[in-house]
């Protein structure tokens, strides 16, 4: 006998540790990019010696920190969203609203991810460099690309969370819902 599929909600939860860690590393990343950036000010104001190669680097840095809060983002529905027309027009039609958005995003991520598989490629293929210190930035946008990429699937188990609360009414959505859910602060 077969076990049913496990319903998004709990899909969302299981991806929801490991969202959260890259997002934790992400965060990492961005202060240690702080304090490397606070160190090259100083020295470049102290001894009129900056970090060589900082500003190359520090431009790679960014772009992981930015994509590893996506999967993040996108299974606790931190999405920039406007409700006040499906509050006004009822519950079921703001599920439907929602799955909508949801569709929206995943066409988006899908399309991103896209991209950044073909800049990736081509960073590559051309043997790219800083302009600098010239590191090769496809080990960076390597990175970049595999976080974006994980967010397609992670994006399809919300937008499949919020197709069955939109048709039946009786999933949470593909969200992860914190314990506390409070709609306190949405427009």
């Amino acid at each position: 006998m077969t076990e049913p599929a496990p319903k998004s909600a709990e899909l969302s939860r299981s991806l929801d540790p490991w969202a959260k860690w890259a997002a934790f590393i992400g965060f990492l990343l961005l202060i240690g990019a702080a304090v490397a950036t606070l160190m090259d000010v100083l020295m470049r104001w102290l001894f009129n010696m900056p970090i060589e190669g900082w500003d190359d680097l520090s431009q790679l840095v960014f772009a992981i920190v930015i994509v590893a809060c996506f999967p993040a983002g996108l299974l606790q529905g931190h999405n920039i969203t406007i409700r006040f027309l499906g509050s006004g027009l009822g519950r079921r039609s703001s599920h439907w609203l929602e799955w909508f958005g949801a569709l929206l995003t995943f066409i988006f991520f899908c399309m991103m991810a896209w991209q950044f598989v073909i800049l990736t490629v081509d960073l590559h293929a051309t043997g790219d460099t800083t302009m600098t210190a010239e590191i090769f930035t496809w080990p960076w946008w390597t990175v970049a690309t595999i976080l974006v990429l994980c967010c397609v699937p992670i994006q399809a188990v919300v937008l499949i969370g919020h197709s069955r609360r939109a048709v039946s009414g009786d999933e949470p959505g593909g969200t992860v819902v914190p314990p506390h859910d409070s709609e306190a602060g949405e427009v």
